[in-house]
């Protein structure tokens, strides 16, 4: 018997020849009542090694202790377990334990009894799955040993089909999550799993390394992105932090060399995937490597290196897809992704967009390189002054959104930040800066929720002449809502061609005759004008959409003044009003020639209006079409004069034919104000030597005033109010038969 087992200890084909150092000894676990059992196997067990590895065994009186023990090794390779104990159950028992509550698969149950009339069924063993059955009296020291040798070469056999398969599920996760960024930690981890089961080490005995940081920067110095054991906690941490110099050395060695390094106790694979690209694993071997392992390693490092190549492009689509190139920060989408986390989170929080004011000009000024590197110092500058509780992001070209506590997050303090200039090559720029900001978390479902808000709130200061920043409030929403709503029915309404122009009469207050209509736009409904027009007109100019309608409005305008000449009154002269947005169309001067050609009206009657801030605002745009139109004998009005800023030189430089006093100053003369504005703007027009026209004229004391004044014409209530085209041809003709 003593031979035997002489004969078992010296494996002729061990799985494994690697020095006692490097592996871990094989765990047995005894559990019986008598202690004589223990002794003996003992006995039998205590300096054996099996397939180069020693044998620990684990000792346990009962069930109940034997549960401990298996809840604090998991790795228990096999256990020996005596059926009848505390209960005539208890065996059982515990196989039920370890298979259903511990989940351990891999673990060998080897049953023992002593009192044979015990013995589990056929079915009992196929329900438990147990994997061997023996009564006391069989086991004897050959016997135990050969049984003990088959339930260990099983549990390795199955121990390494199980990390094959933890590494390969890695290795697919880490390719089917290549957008997360952790997948060249993922697919390193799956990496050393599946050399680890095929050397047969443990798991801490494999490094994986990475040159540059799995985080995104520092691309010179190696990283630890995959280690398990006691090196675990050193992922994503630079090489130099691991606490043994001799892994260090030779992973820097073999990179370095840019090879394999094979030594008598230790290997370092070296991966190649681009010229920036490298990685290594060290393998804590114990030993040089055979010469069967090496071609087999070679092989699995060359697909190992196309892996690696194919999740760095990955991650780099990943960075691009979510980063400003520029600056560095996330760019948009990644700030949704971030604000989706807050919203879902519900954590108090507040966010902010930074606009920077008249960036455009600058950047047209001063050249696009200039205006990039603000935009990188000012990205410098909030991440220096913000901290590492905010995040920021670059949402547009000069938009920045910020994140974070109130109070680092707060109009205040986000505007001190732009108090210093900023250092651009050989400039010192100060910047000024428009906020919105929103802390309300109140009805939010998504990030591009609350990111609109923020947004409705920063619109909001930059309309404003005076505020630096708004913070948002629900009914900014409400307004928005009805804003857009205007604007869609008002663009569904001139489609389906609902819109309506009407005409107001213009009278010479010499004379009181008629000399010409100005054409309005309305917008009908079923119950009177669905908005008027001072509400839904801006709106039109916001979306666009006036270009459209003014372009239509201009031709109905021509095309009923011909058919007012038809009708006999060939004389009247026809007042349009133009909107900025069309004055921009290059278009736009060729456009009023062909309607004045196509209706055969002649230029001079016709009289476009623009506002004095149109012409103030953007006066090259305005004087280039101007100069364009009088050259067409096309007459020009400044509409609701003296509700602007515009100067008298400005007026000098624009040859405009006719000066419309807003109804405003109108009806200051019946409030006891005298008239005083009306009575300048009038001397302003005589040293002009143009045309005034009084709007809104309602009373008989204004029309007599501005006669007085030498006011030339007036339109109002007095007169006539707005009418659709039929009602006009008849106001006219009875006027003209009375």
């Amino acid at each position: 018997m003593i031979d035997n087992l002489i004969q078992l200890t010296d494996d002729p084909e061990p799985l494994d020849t690697r020095s006692s150092s490097s592996v871990k000894p094989w765990k047995v676990l005894v559990v019986d009542d008598d202690p004589e059992v223990h002794g003996v196997t003992r006995f039998v067990l205590r300096n054996l090694r099996l397939f180069g590895r020693s044998i620990r065994l684990l000792h346990a009186d009962s069930a109940q202790e034997a549960c401990e023990y298996l809840r604090q090794h998991p790795d228990i390779a096999v256990a020996l377990l005596d059926v009848v104990m505390e209960t005539d159950q208890a065996g059982l028992d515990l196989v039920k334990f370890i298979r259903d509550d511990l989940g351990l698969a891999e673990c060998r149950i080897i049953l023992r009894t002593g009192q044979p009339g015990y013995a589990p069924e056929l079915t009992v063993i196929h329900e438990y799955d147990i994997n061997d059955y023996r009564t006391k009296a069989e086991l004897t020291h050959t016997r135990l040993v050969t049984t003990v040798s088959a339930a260990l070469r099983a549990y390795d056999q199955l121990h390494t089909l199980a990390e094959n398969r933890r590494g390969l599920d890695l290795i697919v996760h880490s390719v089917a999550d290549l957008m997360e960024q952790r997948a060249i930690a993922n697919l390193a981890e799956g990496v050393l799993t599946q050399l680890a089961a095929l050397l047969k080490l443990p798991l801490d005995g494999i490094i994986c390394t990475h040159r540059g940081s799995p985080l995104g920067g520092d691309g010179e110095r190696c990283y630890v992105v995959g280690a398990a054991g006691r090196h675990a906690r050193y992922i994503a941490q630079p090489l130099e932090t691991l606490p043994d110099p001799r892994i260090v050395s030779a992973i820097l060695d073999s990179v370095s060399r840019r090879q394999h390094i094979f030594s008598p106790d230790y290997t370092v694979l070296y991966l190649k995937a681009a010229p920036h690209q490298e990685a290594a694993i060290f393998i804590d071997s114990g030993q040089t490597l055979t010469a069967l392992d090496r071609p087999l390693l070679d092989v699995f490092v060359t697909n190992i290196v196309t892996c690696f190549r194919n999740v760095k492009l990955v991650e780099r689509l990943n960075y691009i897809a979510y980063h400003d190139l520029l600056t560095g920060l996330p760019n948009r989408l990644q700030f949704i992704a971030d604000l989706d986390g807050v919203v879902y989170a519900g954590t108090d929080i507040m966010v902010a967009l930074v606009d920077i004011d008249h960036f455009a000009d600058l950047n047209d000024g001063l050249g696009a390189e200039i205006g990039n590197m603000l935009l990188v110092a000012v990205a410098e500058r909030l991440q220096a002054r913000l901290g590492s509780e905010c995040r920021l992001a670059r949402i547009s070209a000069d938009v920045f959104g910020v994140l974070g506590p109130e109070p680092q997050v707060n109009a205040a303090g986000l505007l001190e930040l732009f108090h210093d200039p900023f250092e651009v090559g050989e400039y010192q720029l100060p910047v000024t800066v428009t906020l919105g900001l929103c802390c309300h978390l109140d009805n939010i479902d998504s990030g591009i929720t609350l990111l609109k808000r923020t947004t409705i709130a920063l619109n909001r200061a930059k309309r404003s002449l005076s505020a630096h920043y708004e913070y948002y409030m629900a009914e900014m929403e409400d307004n928005t809502r009805w804003r857009v709503e205007i604007i869609r029915r008002l663009r569904l309404d001139f489609q389906m061609e609902k819109l309506q122009v009407w005409y107001q009469p213009q009278i010479a207050l010499a004379t009181g005759g008629v000399i010409g209509v100005e054409a309005l736009l309305r917008w009908p409904g079923e119950n009177g004008f669905v908005q008027p027009p001072d509400v839904f007109i801006p709106l039109a100019e916001y979306s666009g959409l006036i270009v459209q309608i003014g372009a239509w409005v201009l031709e109905q305008a021509c095309a009923q003044r011909a058919q007012l000449a038809a009708a006999g009154f060939n004389r009247l002269k026809m007042a349009v009003n133009v909107s900025m947005p069309q004055f921009r169309k290059a278009d736009f001067v060729g456009e009023v020639a062909r309607i004045l050609a196509q209706y055969q009206m002649p230029p001079p009657l016709l009289e476009l209006e623009i506002t004095e801030s149109i012409a103030m605002d953007e006066p090259k745009v305005v004087l280039q079409s101007l100069e364009a139109l009088k050259r067409l004998n096309v007459q020009i009005a400044i509409d609701d004069f003296g509700t602007g800023y515009s100067s008298l030189g400005q007026l000098q430089a624009l040859s405009i034919d006719c000066i419309k006093i807003d109804q405003r100053f109108v009806r200051e003369i019946d409030n006891g104000k005298g008239g005083l504005f009306a009575e300048t703007i009038v001397s302003l027009s005589e040293k002009l030597k143009v045309i005034s026209i009084a709007e809104g004229v309602e009373t008989h004391e204004q029309a007599g005033f501005l006669r007085g004044l030498g006011c030339a014409v007036a339109q109002g209530y007095l007169y006539a109010k707005p009418m659709p085209a039929a009602t006009l041809l008849e106001w006219l003709q009875s006027r003209e038969a009375s």
